[in-house]
């Protein structure tokens, strides 16, 4: 029997070739490079994506210390304030360049 006719076998099934496990990857490495950006790299060791034993797609943040967390709600609450605020002519939300 030729590879296109057989059937499937789970014992066969590969993760790594699952939409979910590429969906967790695009997720962490999103979510890494944003991390980078604002400095805090080094903040989230354990950052890593994964799939659970039913194959869906997660993101492992990990522990982080009580400083990292904080700023973390700070600049989420950020982020929110300069969604709301799009069209205020509060420059607080934009990016500053040197």
């Amino acid at each position: 029997m030729d590879a296109e006719h057989e059937s499937y076998d789970a014992a066969h099934w590969n993760p790594v070739e699952s939409d979910e496990w590429y969906a967790a990857r695009n997720a962490t490495t999103a979510l890494r490079d944003v991390l980078t950006a604002v400095g805090m790299a080094r903040d989230f060791p354990y950052l890593r994506a994964d799939l659970n034993a039913f194959g869906q797609g997660l993101i492992e943040l990990g522990r982080v210390s009580p400083e990292t967390a904080e700023r973390l709600a700070e600049l989420l609450r950020r982020a929110i304030e300069c969604g709301r605020n799009r069209t205020s002519a509060d420059d607080s939300c934009v990016r500053k360049t040197n």
